[in-house]
């Protein structure tokens, strides 16, 4: 589909959270679900958040999971080394929602695992955009090749970790933040590669990653200031 239409996209999100937990670990990475939250509300509006562990595992990102106010869906690990249901249970709510939800037109899944591969494949057919996210060295090719789109972790982090601002020695101190915002919203929309890039959609976008922004806050009487 082409984003550049300008009508907002309705998301749902399935984090299979073993995989990307583990896969960050690996490769020496904090895994923040609020950097992720971040680059997905670039997309549009997260409509249904469901994240899939065995959570006792798990108890130091619960927090901020909820605080992103996503589902966390309980999921036993299994006895012996079998299926992980994990991703049983997401498939089927995958699909499920699919067929449940006209209004749903773009998948986020996160994972770099090839059993979703069947998953994805399956959207598309019905019609849904597919973007995967899983950590570089954790991520299959099959899965990557068959999603619409496919984001690396590590790249969301190491651009998350490296400040704007401070490349930018005449930004006031406490504008860095704003700036850092405003700078880190622009740069991922012009990525979208939507044409025009209106101001109208940086603020919307940037009222959606944080729904309390106002720019008045900042000391400007309007948004073009």
């Amino acid at each position: 589909p082409d984003m550049s239409d300008g009508s907002e996209k309705n998301l749902a999100l399935f984090i299979d959270f073993d995989n990307v937990a583990l896969g960050a670990r690996d490769a020496r990475m904090r895994f923040d679900v609020r950097m992720l939250m971040q680059r997905i509300l670039e997309k549009g509006k997260v409509v249904v958040k469901r994240a899939y562990a065995d959570w006792h595992y798990y108890k130091e990102h619960m927090v901020h999971l909820h605080e992103a106010a996503i589902e966390l869906i309980e999921v036993p690990m299994p006895k012996i080394s079998g299926k992980n249901s994990a991703d049983i249970r997401m498939v089927v709510d995958a699909i499920d929602l699919c067929y449940a939800k006209e209004h749903i037109d773009t998948f986020v899944v996160v994972s770099g695992d090839s059993d979703f591969s069947p998953l994805v494949s399956k959207l598309r057919e019905n019609n849904k955009r597919v973007i995967g996210i899983g950590v570089k060295n954790s991520s299959s090719h099959l899965l990557i090749s068959n999603c619409d789109e496919f984001i690396f972790y590590d790249d969301i982090y190491q651009s998350q970790v490296s400040k704007l601002s401070e490349k930018v020695g005449s930004v006031p101190k406490d504008k860095r933040e704003l700036f850092d915002f405003l700078l880190n919203t622009t740069q991922s929309l012009l990525q979208e590669s939507r044409g025009m890039l209106y101001s109208s959609l940086i603020k919307d976008t940037m009222k959606r990653k944080q729904p309390d922004f106002n720019e008045a806050n900042y000391g400007y009487s309007t948004f073009g200031d």
